[in-house]
């Protein structure tokens, strides 16, 4: 007896051995570096240089702030975790947070409700994601990458509340999605300028960005974007938008590049309205079963509610352009509000081109629009056959697109149909075959500030882009023409 009661105390003993320690700050108001946490408890931080090693828990406390204020590399021992409480702010100009063994991730990052957080400058990679419980979150500059599931589990950041600010960062190839939020929380994020690719390589039915209900009166802004899909990963859509629990949806979407993902966008569900403008929507076609999905824009709602504002955007090559179903609703222009001036080609599946499928009883305006890009200038004729609707089966909505407006992209579109440059995204510089008499050529940041203009020379062109990770605009003019495309630096 006296062997089996010491046996188990040393099982004990060693299991709590194995248990990490968590390492709290005193919560007196100080505001403390990593030196002063190495000071304060050399068993949980250890330096040599600027580089450090988490090796306990660290909890930073409701009154304490912690900064990371210049550069350095912190390697965070496997499982760990960094709660906070108070204040987290990382403003060096070069940090890198990651695992000591890439093999072993550690846990992530919580960020507790009323805990204030900011966040420059970062590489986060090898752990399990920011778990942001808080409204007062930022994080600017930073790429997120080979991030597993630990502290979150719907996104490598994973939202909760409120109005966080989401900008100019590069998330790539991590476990879960880029950007999630619950399906009964109220977030109305600020998402601008961010690189998205190839994220949720587990390969789960979630897209790059998954977003539920949002605040009534701010609306989820998801802006100037590139998403891109790994086509490998057959269901993994761009971005969703859902109401599954009778809250609100107000959104809007605007001006990002959407390509090589299960399908582009989905919005879910009633109480729902959102502006969808100057996207461009490509190539979303992973899957390739258009029962199951390969929509440019998909909207579906089982009740009477939705209301969304589509123009100027641009769709080519998915199963389907537009797909519209249950009790949904789109504005695709009006002639009076809503300019129209959409986009479409080469949008199908089996044989058949689907511009736009109005699968509700409801009437559809969508007037101004192009509907066959490859075939300028269109017919009215030409936009029946990619149209389907009441004239295809009786049980449907009309949809009504007379006039087309296809007039004022003729020149441009014609002139630059087949034009691209290469490699994109890039590193430094991107490249041209000039056949179509360009004279010069112009990039702007994403805001419209003009940065660079130089002459085109006939034949191959290289063009040097600015040295800061991001997108940019680079418009394209000859004599009679001019063609503006995005173009993504890393």
């Amino acid at each position: 007896m006296k062997k089996t009661v010491l046996l188990l105390t040393l099982l004990l003993s060693s299991l709590t051995a194995l248990v990490a320690q968590t390492y709290t700050t005193p919560n007196t108001g100080v505001v403390w570096t990593l030196d002063d946490i190495a000071a304060a408890s050399p068993s949980t931080v250890t330096v040599s240089g600027s580089d450090y090693q988490l090796l306990e828990n660290l909890e930073i406390a409701e009154n304490d702030t912690v900064q990371l204020d210049s550069d350095l590399t912190l390697s965070i021992d496997a499982d760990l975790l960094i709660t906070v409480f108070g204040t987290f702010e990382v403003t060096g100009s070069d940090v890198t947070i990651t695992a000591i063994d890439t093999n072993l991730p550690y846990e992530g990052f919580r960020f507790e409700e009323f805990s204030s957080i900011n966040i420059e400058n970062s590489l986060i990679e090898y752990g399990g994601g920011l778990r942001v419980l808080t409204e007062d979150f930022r994080i600017d500059n930073c790429t997120l990458t080979n991030n597993v599931e630990g502290a979150t589990t719907g996104g490598v950041i994973s939202l909760s509340r409120g109005v966080p600010q989401i900008t100019n960062n590069t998330i790539t190839f991590n476990l879960l999605p880029a950007i999630s939020s619950g399906a009964n929380t109220e977030v109305s994020a600020y998402i601008f300028n961010n690189y998205i690719e190839g994220n949720n390589q587990e390969n789960s039915n979630r897209p790059q960005i998954n977003m539920g209900t949002t605040r009534v009166n701010d609306s989820l802004k998801i802006i100037q974007n590139t998403i891109i899909g790994d086509p490998a990963l057959d269901q993994v859509g761009g971005i969703a938008v859902s109401n599954f629990v009778g809250g609100n949806i107000r959104a809007i979407i605007d001006d990002n590049i959407i390509t090589e993902n299960r399908y582009g966008m989905t919005i879910l569900g009633n109480n729902s309205f959102a502006y969808i403008r100057g996207n461009v929507i490509e190539d979303n076609n992973t899957q390739n079963e258009p029962n199951l999905g390969g929509s440019g824009i998909s909207l579906n709602s089982g009740a009477p509610g939705m209301e969304v504002i589509a123009s100027g955007n641009e769709f080519r090559r998915n199963l389907w352009g537009i797909t519209v179903i249950g009790e949904a609703s789109i504005n695709l222009g009006d002639g009076v509000d809503n300019p129209g001036e959409n986009v479409f080609a080469e949008n199908g599946n089996g044989g058949e081109t689907y511009a736009l499928y109005n699968n509700t009883a409801n009437t559809l305006t969508a007037l101004n629009n192009c509907w066959d890009e490859t075939n300028i200038p269109n017919t009215l004729a030409d936009a029946e056959a990619v149209i389907f609707h009441m004239v295809d089966d009786a049980s449907l909505g009309e949809v009504l697109f007379d006039p087309i407006g296809c007039d004022e992209l003729g020149v441009e579109t014609q002139t630059f149909a087949h034009f691209n440059v290469y490699p994109n995204p890039t590193q430094n510089m991107v490249q041209f075959d000039n056949t179509l008499g360009i004279e010069t050529v112009t990039v702007y940041s994403i805001v419209g500030q003009r940065l660079l203009e130089v002459p085109a020379t006939e034949g191959s062109n290289m063009l040097n882009m600015p040295n800061t990770a991001g997108v940019y605009l680079v418009r394209f003019e000859t004599a009679e023409a001019s063609h503006t495309l995005k173009v993504v630096v890393q």
